[in-house]
């Protein structure tokens, strides 16, 4: 039934969009992930492959090119020159600018495709903590300065932003503890070994579920849907604690210019299907609306806005 829904879809899509269009694509496209399998950026990836091949007419296969915090994937990206390659992108792709002195890759290198989606990141604390609410421990983190500790999957990860951006919001002196992934993190944050986590809803929801983890706050700008009544950080007391973990799609510079619009515009259609939506909404993931032109804003806009913190703050890539 699914698949019946996403050809009758592609079926009336515009034809510069579809394969109709002879000049472009005139073979397979390839869809580089910079992150491992199983991530939310990988499945948001295969979620969108097959409908945008059906549209197409042209095969999309996901490649995960793994490595330094997605950069390794980025410059294989970038390296491309065949126009028939795409890269998923997250809110690494802004922050690496100011982590990695020596990219292999300049932002030139690549053409925006459009935002695809935010997984929001949730605060949340052993279920055998005290702690019930943003300010009940923002009040024993001040009580006790450097005794608290906060995992993440790593330096420079929006799970490690977000823990840094609060702690230089709320004047908090926290412990970082960086972990290799998210799900390592989380195994010691469930068992009590590190006090607090910003973790992704998708990561973080099923501990919530069970109550061995207690949610206290989202990270993003606005209440999400798979908890209404969780408040966001500024509701909780800490105005500007915001961080959208967003994924984007690019494409190489090479992708042809006449080739452009319609990908922006298949995108930005493929989003807005019940059937695609659907299945964002079961990994944690809500669709983001916008095109070509605002995924160039928001990278202008995000890739300052954290270059400047991370200067501030002295936060390195390990």
């Amino acid at each position: 039934m699914r698949r019946r829904s996403l050809l009758a879809f592609a079926a009336g899509l515009p034809l510069p969009a579809l394969a109709q269009n002879a000049a472009w694509p005139e073979r397979p496209l390839r869809l580089i992930v910079p992150f491992p399998p199983g991530g939310a950026i990988d499945a948001m990836a295969r979620i969108l492959a097959t409908p945008m091949a059906e549209a197409l007419g042209q095969a999309v296969v996901v490649e995960n090119r793994a490595g330094a915090g997605g950069t390794t994937g980025t410059g294989v990206a970038a390296q491309t020159t065949d126009g028939h390659s795409l890269l998923m992108v997250s809110i690494a792709h802004a922050v690496n600018p100011a982590l990695y002195p020596r990219l292999p890759y300049a932002e030139a290198d690549f053409v925006p495709v459009g935002p695809v989606a935010v997984v929001p990141n949730i605060l949340v604390v052993p279920a055998s903590r005290p702690w019930r609410s943003v300010a009940d421990l923002v009040a024993d983190a001040r009580r006790r300065p450097g005794a608290l500790t906060y995992a993440s999957a790593g330096s420079g990860t929006s799970i490690h932003l977000a823990g840094a951006l609060f702690a230089d919001l709320a004047g908090l002196t926290l412990e970082h503890v960086p972990y290799r992934g998210s799900a390592p993190a989380v195994t010691d944050l469930v068992a009590g070994r590190v006090d607090m986590m910003f973790d992704s809803v998708t990561s973080a929801g099923p501990h919530i579920a069970s109550g061995r983890l207690m949610a206290l706050a989202v990270t993003t700008s606005q209440r999400i849907a798979s908890f209404p009544d969780l408040p966001t950080m500024t509701e909780a007391g800490v105005p500007g604690a915001v961080v959208d973990p967003w994924f984007a799609m690019l494409a190489p510079r090479a992708l042809p210019i006449a080739a452009r619009p319609s990908l922006s515009s298949l995108l930005s259609r493929l989003l807005a299907d019940t059937a695609i939506i659907e299945r964002l909404t079961r990994i944690g993931a809500a669709p983001m609306k916008g095109d070509a032109g605002t995924l160039a804003h928001l990278l202008t806009e995000e890739t300052a806005r954290w270059g400047a913190f991370i200067q501030r703050a002295g936060i390195k890539a390990e």
